[in-house]
């Protein structure tokens, strides 16, 4: 465990020196939200392109995996959704909380230190994983927020979480991707230089916007955030190692890929999603925040117990 924590240290110092270059105002609000974009639209865009292009199609969809991760997913989701309504939550705080719990940090986070700690084959399964976060429970919430703000019918609202997707570009980049892998032909080798250059800011940047943004979330309903962070990081890899252990069972490598990816902390896109739809964002925020740095010892520790030899 000691080997797999030093690992991945250097990966969460670079959310520390995030967190402490925009803490200690070295940069500003603009300049963050500058960075942001580049990550967002192009460096991770491009690292998720490239993958997805020169990977075959069988070495990503693997039933096995979309069956087990689902699973576990559904149902981490359903037990926190049913204790924020014993706790009389509204439905769509019950709904927030449920999407802490079940949808984590894949892309910034995942994509590197995954296949740093388990290796490259990793990539495939993670890629898989976090197209069902951002198509399945993503959409959930819209969807969910939709009909009962607009009391609207189901069809327009999957209208917009239609619209939603197509727009994203994590999205974009995934069905580019598994186009070009679908004909078999590959990146010409100019172009696969173009997309290694610039994916190769991603890992970097984007673990340091990270720590930018823990910056400014402040720890409010400590209570609530604290059981949040538990749902996900022990309650969901528990839950996702009953569905690929047991009930699917798909390679051991590629179950272990998937309750080490179950272990990553809350994704920032979930305080997105609050922020946008007014839900309780500062509960999110704070989840974000505890979640992040338990995981510091929970996924090393979860790596230990689940990684292949």
């Amino acid at each position: 465990m000691i080997d797999i924590f030093l690992k991945s240290l250097p990966f969460f110092a670079l959310i520390a020196l995030g967190y402490g270059s925009t803490k200690w105002k070295f940069f500003g609000v603009e300049e963050i939200k500058g960075l942001t974009r580049f990550v967002f639209y192009f460096a991770l865009s491009a690292l998720i392109f490239r993958f997805s292009a020169n990977l075959p199609l069988s070495d990503i969809f693997e039933p096995q995996l979309t069956g087990g991760y689902l699973f576990g997913s559904c149902a981490v989701y359903f037990v926190t959704w049913a204790v924020a309504k014993l706790r009389q939550q509204s439905g769509e705080v019950a709904a927030i909380e449920a999407q802490c719990a079940a949808v984590g940090n894949m892309g910034y986070m995942g994509l590197p230190l995954l296949a740093l700690l388990l290796g490259e084959a990793a990539i495939g399964p993670t890629i898989l994983m976090l197209t069902i976060d951002l198509i399945v429970f993503a959409s959930l919430l819209v969807i969910l927020v939709t009909l009962s703000r607009e009391k609207a019918a189901l069809f327009p609202a999957l209208g917009k979480v239609a619209i939603g997707l197509a727009k994203n570009p994590m999205v974009a980049s995934i069905v580019a991707g598994l186009a070009v892998s679908a004909m078999g032909t590959g990146l010409p080798p100019v172009a696969d230089q173009f997309f290694d250059i610039l994916a190769g800011s991603a890992s970097p940047c984007a673990l340091f916007l990270i720590g930018a943004s823990l910056a400014g979330k402040s720890a409010e309903r400590v209570e609530v955030a604290l059981w949040l962070s538990f749902a996900k990081l022990i309650l969901h890899p528990l839950f996702v190692a009953i569905g690929v252990l047991w009930l699917f069972s798909p390679s051991p490598y590629v179950a272990a890929v998937a309750i080490a990816g179950a272990a990553l902390p809350v994704a920032g896109n979930v305080y997105i999603l609050a922020a946008h739809y007014g839900i309780a964002p500062q509960r999110v925020s704070s989840s974000i925040l505890f979640s992040t740095i338990f995981s510091v010892f929970t996924i090393s520790a979860i790596v230990a117990l689940v990684a292949p030899g």
